[in-house]
């Protein structure tokens, strides 16, 4: 069971690494699917070196997991629940943002108001 301040601790975590833009775009692409540096780095925009340390961060962090691939390395969510709960958390923060308009085709947030942007 998980005291108050080791829910402190990992909550503390958990927003250290969402808090940095580039981290939040591999986790969102990693939400979607497991990723590789390469790949992740030309979706991105970003060198491989980037993408590589900021991986290194999330799995230090214990939210991504790395697995070894022939020679490459496959990361992913360490946890489907996670992962669930990042997409949520993801949707819920869109749906109450005021300014953002809804281009979803069948919106996957019910009663968004049309805020929703999927």
């Amino acid at each position: 069971m998980l005291t108050i301040a080791s829910r402190t601790d990992v909550m503390n975590r958990l927003g250290r690494a969402m808090a940095d833009p580039t981290r939040s775009r591999i986790l969102s692409s990693l939400i979607d699917e497991p990723g590789y540096p390469a790949r992740l780095a030309r979706d991105l925009g970003l060198t491989r070196t980037n993408v590589s340390n900021h991986l290194a961060r999330l799995r230090d962090c214990g939210i991504v997991v790395a697995e070894p691939e022939g020679r490459q390395t496959r990361y992913e969510i360490a946890e489907p629940r996670l992962a669930r709960a990042l997409s949520m958390l993801l949707d819920v923060t869109v749906a109450v943002d005021g300014g953002a308009a809804c281009t979803a085709s069948s919106c996957p947030v019910s009663d968004c108001g049309g805020a929703c942007v999927r």
